[in-house]
């Protein structure tokens, strides 16, 4: 069961702000225990290291370069680099995100370019690169990552973030459709309150630092009372690069403890 022996993925985003396991960490590993050759970008490239000696601690192998996903040269660059290392891309996962608070009339011009840049704009870039590859191989998996902040208000103003991981999602349908014939499957994972490393960093953006009151009230929000981890993003973006979905394509799997079914 999900086999990725022989298969070759892209992780974008394979890096994580701290120690511990993140989405992007938990799925570079995750691909690389299921037999695939990984390849991982991050912005900065130590944090991308870390995954790398984690993932080698494993005994498994991955080769990671550092990637400012806004940047096209760069995103091209590291596609083009993957594609002559290993010969081929079977998985991409765009894994890259950035919350910043506000709604429009408290937030910069120059934030909510940012947001769209890194939320929307690295995922644009990645699959025009990326697709016309797989084409050529005759299909592969692209696994974009969402928030449920892309489908309901779940208690933080980030009306730029919430906007491009929705946006995200119509993207991945809409590419989905228009590339299915050719064997390219595009879905999206989408998380709830998960407890990773970049917890502190929302804590001082949301909630004035008090990381252990803003950890408190996540997992009360959570109808399973507590958050969510990378792993559990990771084994989600598995099952959509596996064999095993080859007929799933155009649609989410949202891993939220049942969040989003318990609002509106």
């Amino acid at each position: 069961m999900l086999d990725l022996t022989g298969k070759v993925a892209l992780v974008m985003g394979c890096g994580s702000v701290a120690e511990g396991w993140g989405n992007g960490r938990a799925t570079a590993a995750l691909l690389a225990r299921q037999g695939a050759r990984v390849y991982g970008t991050d912005l900065k490239l130590e944090n991308a290291q870390v995954t790398q000696k984690a993932i080698e601690a494993e005994g498994k192998a991955i080769h990671v370069e550092a990637c400012d996903v806004t940047r096209a040269e760069e995103v091209f660059g590291v596609v083009d680099d993957c594609l002559a290392r290993f010969g081929r891309i079977d998985i991409l996962v765009n894994n890259v995100g950035l919350s910043q608070p506000g709604g429009p009339v408290d937030m910069a011009e120059e934030t909510w370019d940012q947001q769209m840049q890194v939320n929307l704009k690295g995922v644009f870039l990645s699959c025009k690169r990326v697709i016309p590859i797989m084409q050529k191989q005759g299909g592969g998996s692209i696994v974009n990552i969402s928030s449920v902040a892309g489908l309901r208000y779940i208690g933080k103003p980030q009306v730029a973030y919430a906007a491009a991981k929705a946006a995200l999602m119509q993207f991945t349908r809409t590419t989905a459709i228009i590339h299915a014939a050719e064997g390219i499957r595009l879905n999206c994972v989408v998380p709830g309150l998960m407890h990773t490393p970049l917890i502190e960093g929302l804590a001082a953006k949301y909630a004035k630092g008090d990381t252990e009151g803003f950890i408190a009230h996540r997992h009360k929000q959570v109808p399973m009372q507590h958050m969510g981890s990378g792993w559990d993003v990771a084994n989600a973006v598995v099952f959509l690069a596996a064999d095993e979905s080859r007929y799933v394509t155009a649609t989410e799997i949202v891993v939220d403890g049942g969040l989003v079914a318990a609002t509106r």
